[in-house]
């Protein structure tokens, strides 16, 4: 369970070995919430929480991560223990990947799979749009032309085609937003993808899954021993999690999906999201809406995978742990 904590002035603490988060309601009346530290895989706090030194030991002694995120969800820093995720070996060789061809293959796999994961869903929801299904067949040739371009390129290192395949994505993804844009109600119709600040409601619920996506990504890849910092296709700049926006590329469909069916299920009005200077944010309703239904899809919902039903959290700790192994089985 991912404990997510939103309400400004929230104080967590422990009581009788389990978190207890104290809230104030409406009425100025304190509420009081107990979590098991057995039940609980991260803690996710937004501004404005007071977090006391013997929740963070109780976390760090049960494996839970704390997660600081900024208004828009994108994760500020996390708490965690200082031991490395398997062996070292792992670092190692995905440096020597970064320039080497074992990067090349894995940065067309995810990228791959991205646009594969977009081409899939617009055949989705073509099965229950009659009516716009000239215009998704369209849009759904023009992202397999590209994905075929993709498969095409050629090269030793990713820097040989990095511009190239950042333009074929690019393309793929402006042709995929506007469709999923035509297919809104016209009050939710969106102009492409924005972020910090969104420029409409519909972005601003995307960048905040995001957000949350990132963090689980960071996670998978730490437990798996796989350095976050060192990437293939992303810069290597300071303080950037190169890897986790590599790693991240096949699973944005899950973000999609549930902020896309948010929105056509008529879950989502003007009381979620707040007018900021040059766009909108995510309130108190909108993330408890979307934490909602973005933890259910992830964390409850399963998949099949390999063989065995599974929720997505595993699907993507397996993936990881499959590409860490990847890295050393030459070892």
């Amino acid at each position: 369970m991912q404990l997510n904590i939103n309400t400004k002035g929230a104080y967590i603490h422990i009581k009788d070995e389990m978190f207890e988060v104290k809230v104030k309601n409406e009425n100025q009346e304190i509420q009081k919430y107990h979590y098991s530290a057995k039940k609980v895989t991260s803690i996710v706090l937004a501004q404005g929480i007071a977090l006391s030194t013997d929740a963070v030991k109780l976390a760090v002694k049960n494996n839970i991560d704390i997660v600081f995120i900024e208004n828009d969800g994108h994760p500020l820093g996390r708490v965690w223990h200082s031991k490395l995720g398997s062996t070292t070996k792992i670092r190692k060789k995905q440096l020597q990947a970064s320039t080497s061809s074992v990067g090349v293959w894995w940065i067309k796999l995810w990228i791959n799979t991205k646009i594969q994961n977009q081409f899939d869903f617009l055949k989705d929801l073509k099965k229950h749009r009659g009516t716009k299904a000239e215009f998704i067949d369209e849009k759904i040739e023009n992202i397999e032309k590209l994905k075929k371009s993709l498969e095409l390129l050629k090269g030793n290192e990713v820097k040989d085609f990095a511009d190239t395949l950042r333009g074929l994505e690019g393309t793929s993804g402006r042709i995929y937003f506007e469709t999923l844009s035509n297919l809104l109600s016209e009050e939710y119709k969106f102009k492409g993808r924005s972020s910090r600040p969104a420029k409409d409601s519909f972005n601003a619920f995307l960048n905040y899954s995001y957000g949350i996506l990132y963090s689980k990504i960071e996670k998978a890849l730490i437990i798996a021993g796989v350095d976050p910092y060192v990437g293939f296709l992303h810069r290597d700049d300071y303080n950037q999690l190169s890897m986790v926006f590599d790693f991240i590329e096949p699973y944005r469909i899950f973000a999609e999906r549930v902020v896309f069916k948010l929105f056509s299920g008529k879950k989502v009005n003007q009381t979620h999201v707040d007018k900021i200077t040059n766009g909108y944010t995510l309130n108190k309703n909108g993330k408890i809406l979307l934490v909602e239904s973005f933890n259910k899809y992830f964390e409850e919902e399963k998949v099949r995978y390999k063989g065995r039903n599974q929720i997505r959290s595993n699907v993507i700790q397996f993936d990881a742990h499959a590409f860490a192994n990847s890295l050393i089985k030459d070892i």
